[in-house]
């Protein structure tokens, strides 16, 4: 079980899980494309956190108090990672995915440790250096070329995919999410026990918004490919993948940590492409330089982290 305080260099490990963290990421948009139409986006959401909780529930027995002790003098800031981490970014980016692709979304949902830095500067006043500042402009300039296809006279007719902006929208949750994850009262806690109750969180936020949707006639998963689906995304795009970047956030911090989601455009996009069947245009190249090329910029190492 990794520590929740890192004294010691990194360690092979760490880097491992480092790597890992936007491959299962990215195994989420895909799975999710995949399943959209079949299964209700927020059915689909509370299913794989109730199925993650419920794996995840040994490690809450075995931490009850621990994990009691927290939930009682930290109940708001348990349910907002809920909301931020399981809620926007599970049911909103399935929704999002019944609009888009999952190569337009990986390459937005990538912007996320942009805003890390942005939301250091305003809330914990950090500086951001020329460098970071360029490197944003440049990445959302790559983010402007996907929404738009490649076309920017688009942007004069104020059209857009709504499916893109919510995916914006769980880009800066997952932000939020992520620096919300290094509050003292979050790391004092054991990993696997932390992520079992961040699973439960996100279920019990996603209930209402799952019951409305089953309620109004939404599919429900009724072949073994669609429970198939619900257990990639329960085993990779949630176990293996919160609890890689969770494993990075509290080694390397958030702003390292971030830098993971700059991987995810070319893994994505090659899954799409070989799993999904989608189409690799000449629009998604122009995003890929770009917003990997801003990532890079305004993340390497050598900057001061908060």
């Amino acid at each position: 079980m990794p520590a929740p305080h890192q004294t010691t260099d990194p360690r092979l490990y760490d880097w491992l899980l480092f790597l890992l963290a936007p491959l299962f990421f990215s195994s989420n948009l895909i799975f999710g494309r995949g399943i959209s139409g079949e299964v209700g986006p927020f059915t689909t959401a509370l299913l794989r956190w109730v199925g993650a909780a419920i794996l995840m529930s040994p490690f809450i027995w075995h931490e009850r108090q621990a994990c009691l002790a927290f939930v009682r003098r930290h109940t708001a800031l348990w349910l907002t990672l809920g909301i931020l981490g399981m809620g926007i970014c599970g049911g909103v980016v399935y929704w999002a995915l019944t609009l888009t692709t999952a190569s337009n979304a990986t390459l937005i949902y990538t912007t996320s440790s942009l805003f890390i830095i942005l939301f250091q500067w305003l809330f914990q006043k950090r500086a951001i250096t020329g460098r970071e500042l360029l490197g944003m402009i440049i990445a959302f300039g790559g983010v402007v070329a996907i929404v738009l296809k490649g076309h920017p006279e688009a942007l004069l007719e104020l059209t857009f995919n709504i499916g893109d902006l919510a995916i914006l929208v769980a880009a800066i949750a997952f932000a939020a999410y992520s620096l919300l994850l290094r509050r003292p009262s979050v790391r004092a806690m054991p990993p696997l026990p932390l992520f079992a109750l961040l699973a439960l969180s996100g279920a019990i936020v996603l209930i209402p918004p799952g019951l409305i949707e089953m309620a109004s006639g939404g599919p429900l998963p009724d072949t073994w490919m669609e429970f198939a689906k619900l257990a990639g995304i329960i085993l990779f795009a949630s176990l293996a993948a919160f609890y890689c970047f969770q494993h990075a956030v509290q080694v390397f911090g958030p702003g390292i940590a971030g830098m993971t989601l700059y991987l995810m455009p070319p893994m994505s996009i090659l899954m799409a492409v070989v799993f999904l069947g989608e189409r690799f245009e000449h629009y998604h190249a122009i995003g890929i330089v770009l917003v990997t090329g801003g990532l890079i910029l305004a993340t390497a190492p050598g900057r001061k982290t908060a």
